[in-house]
């Protein structure tokens, strides 16, 4: 069974840090870029960040550059995005999402090519 399960989000005051956390499990995590999207109520879905499947390269939305940093640990499945200097436009849903790289998909890609998504975990940010 393909899962993906963020967790890591909460509250948190205005220049706060959260590290937000994916476990994969159930495919071939190698073969899979990894990227972050986050929603917030009444907004449509932001890619955030991805992570390549081989390369180790990365993206990110202009909106967090500089201040988020995505990193992927291939021996036990996990992607990770350390978010410091949170703003209340941060406040959203975030989720994990996996894309196959196998047949020339590519970091960050497009939402709807993503093949695997979980279920998102909610980051507020104060103001």
């Amino acid at each position: 069974e393909v899962q993906l399960v963020e967790s890591g989000g909460g509250l948190v005051q205005a220049g706060g840090s959260l590290r937000l956390s994916c476990a994969a499990s159930g495919f071939p995590f190698d073969d899979y870029a990894i990227g972050w999207f986050r929603q917030a109520p009444g907004k449509e879905r932001e890619g955030v960040s991805c992570t390549s499947s081989s390369d180790g390269s990365t993206d990110y939305a202009d909106s967090v550059k500089g201040r988020f940093t995505i990193s992927r640990d291939n021996a036990v499945n996990m992607v990770y995005l350390q978010m410091n200097s949170l703003k209340p436009e941060d406040t959203a849903v975030y989720y994990c999402a996996a894309l196959n790289t196998l047949y020339g998909s590519t970091c960050p890609g497009e939402g709807y090519e993503y093949n695997y998504w979980g279920q998102g975990t909610q980051v507020t940010v104060s103001s």
